[in-house]
């Protein structure tokens, strides 16, 4: 990977990273359900009117929109505005990729080698010294919650894979934007059942007509525009240049960008043992997502997380 791109990669983790924040600051304001509506309908709109669809099939985009756009942030909103700090959500959301690796051993008969399966081990080890601390400090159900996000993420990148494998050619950045499209009415239709007809309408009218509500319409802005537009274009374009393995390690370093911001920002200081357990979490990711797989009958592309 030459300098450049090797800088471009860093862009996106710190993106990626300070994203947390941005829910964090928008989960203040808004309910959980509808601002993962609205993070992906101020990106729906104009996609629908200028973005051409791409040429893959709809159960598959509709299983990357659902997993990824529903299931992953409906648990990971619910989780953070229950009380999940910001830093730990950054580090245990990375749960998808081992999820990942389970469900295409699981979904498409991909074949394990056994680094991964001791890598996804390891992961497990992580989780659990994790939740006991969690456990030991305050209820566990928060880290449950994002780790269902997390399996949520692994679903749609099975979606995404699939995508590819049977559509070779197509823009995988035009995938993820119509993506977005998915998840708008579904968790539109959760909020007015869950949190009210009108709850979230009422915060996204004070958010426009206070001052106070400035912050969250800032939030939506970094989610919609920078973290998932730039970030995901970016990443989109180092994919298409580099192996997946060369890439995908690189998203590993996302919670350190995030614990970092929060402990600088919110004054969320992590404790020793998540902070081990992190490491262990991270160190089992990436062996189970980096080992060089066993050949299959038919080439399969490369995998575009987001």
């Amino acid at each position: 990977m030459t300098s450049r791109d090797r800088l471009l990669g860093l862009t996106v983790v710190v993106l990626w990273g300070l994203n947390f924040l941005a829910i964090r600051i928008g989960l203040d304001h808004f309910p959980p359900f509808f601002f993962a509506a609205l993070r992906f309908a101020v990106i729906a709109v104009p996609v629908l009117v200028f973005i051409p669809r791409p040429a893959v099939r709809t159960r598959w985009l509709l299983l990357y929109g659902t997993g990824f756009g529903i299931l992953q942030f409906a648990f990971l909103f619910t989780a953070m505005r229950a009380g999940m700090p910001t830093g730990l959500a950054s580090l245990v959301l990375q749960s998808s990729a081992p999820f990942t690796v389970v469900l295409g051993a699981v979904l498409l008969r991909e074949r394990l080698r056994p680094v991964q399966v001791a890598g996804l081990a390891v992961a497990v080890l992580g989780m659990v010294v994790i939740g006991a601390d969690r456990l030991a400090h305050a209820t566990v159900l928060p880290v449950l919650l994002t780790l269902a996000g997390g399996l949520g993420w692994a679903f749609g990148n099975i979606g995404a894979r699939q995508a590819g494998a049977d559509s070779p050619g197509f823009d995988p950045l035009h995938l993820t934007l119509w993506m977005s499209v998915v998840p708008v009415l579904p968790l539109l239709a959760l909020s007015m059942a869950v949190e009210g007809p009108g709850t979230g309408f009422r915060a996204l009218g004070a958010a426009v007509t206070n001052a106070d509500g400035l912050p969250a319409l800032a939030a939506l802005a970094y989610i919609a525009i920078l973290a998932t537009v730039c970030g995901s274009g970016l990443w989109t374009y180092l994919m298409s240049r580099y192996p997946a393995g060369t890439v995908a390690p690189l998203s590993l370093l996302v919670p350190v960008v995030g614990i970092a911001a929060a402990w600088v920002v919110f004054d969320e200081e992590p404790s020793v043992a998540a902070l081990i357990g992190g490491v262990i979490v991270i160190a089992g990711a990436f062996a189970a997502t980096t080992a060089r797989r066993t050949p299959q009958p038919a080439p399969e592309r490369s995998l575009v997380q987001v």
